[in-house]
């Protein structure tokens, strides 16, 4: 087989185990044949290539394949290398420059905004608590919420069982609040924080996506505002912004845009 024909194998080989890596536990060889419109045969030549590469697990008593050893490997030598902050690192800092104002990169862990980097212009006008390495409730943070959004009804349900912690007096108090707000940033294309996180100043943030269009991370624009009360401002010229520094890391990391 020359090195042409080479390549539809590979990349049947990489929807293989991209399927597989959206699966909750092993599927059928059958399944993943009918998801990606494979021949059978072809399927099962694929699978026992990867199994015998480790990169999928086959179950023989329960007829069903998973990922290996060789995928869990990969995955955690990506994230040794700590790519995401590497490639998101110039993008916020090209949009700082178009702004003026603090930029900041955060993923999901359960239900927590975790911060990955935090860029700010020359001479920031104040300290934000949003550093890296803190967590923050992720229904409170403008980029905790642009992940949410995008994710199933019922994975935000679980991830937010009880009474919701609340830091200024402001934001969702309890689930219905989450997901009113969690709708409005799905219309609008963003999402939205005024007070929630540090009194006296304001978010806006857009999801960074996968190659399946899964949120992996926000990118979110913080700057000074203040008002008595939520005055519904949502600040979409920083918005432009935010969602063009978004939709670029995308790219770069081979996401698909929403």
């Amino acid at each position: 087989m020359g090195a042409s024909s080479d390549v539809p194998a590979l990349r049947r080989g990489l929807a293989v185990l991209r399927l597989l890596a959206t699966k909750a536990g092993p599927v059928t060889a059958g399944a993943v044949a009918r998801e990606l419109s494979l021949p059978r045969s072809t399927t099962y030549h694929l699978l026992a290539e990867l199994a015998a590469a480790g990169f999928v697990t086959h179950l023989p008593e329960e007829r069903r394949y998973g990922l290996g050893l060789a995928s869990f490997e990969l995955g955690s030598a990506y994230l040794r290398h700590d790519p995401l902050e590497r490639l998101a690192r110039p993008v916020l800092r090209a949009l700082i420059t178009r702004t003026g104002h603090t930029a900041h990169l955060g993923i999901l862990h359960g239900s927590e905004t975790l911060y990955l980097l935090r860029e700010q212009p020359p001479h920031p006008h104040a300290t934000v608590v949003t550093d890296v390495g803190v967590r923050l409730p992720a229904q409170l943070p403008a980029s905790g919420r642009a992940m949410l959004a995008l994710l199933p009804a019922a994975q935000v349900r679980a991830l937010f069982p009880g009474r919701f912690v609340n830091r200024t007096g402001r934001g969702p108090r309890h689930l219905p609040d989450l997901r009113r707000l969690l709708a409005s940033g799905r219309r609008r294309g963003w999402s939205v924080e005024d007070g929630y996180v540090t009194a006296g100043f304001a978010s806006v943030a857009v999801a960074v996506l996968d190659h399946g269009g899964r949120p992996v991370a926000a990118i979110s624009t913080t700057f000074r505002h203040s008002c008595a009360d939520e005055c519904g401002e949502t600040w979409p010229s920083l918005a432009a912004q935010t969602r063009r520094a978004a939709e670029e890391l995308t790219s770069r990391i081979g996401g698909s845009p929403g």
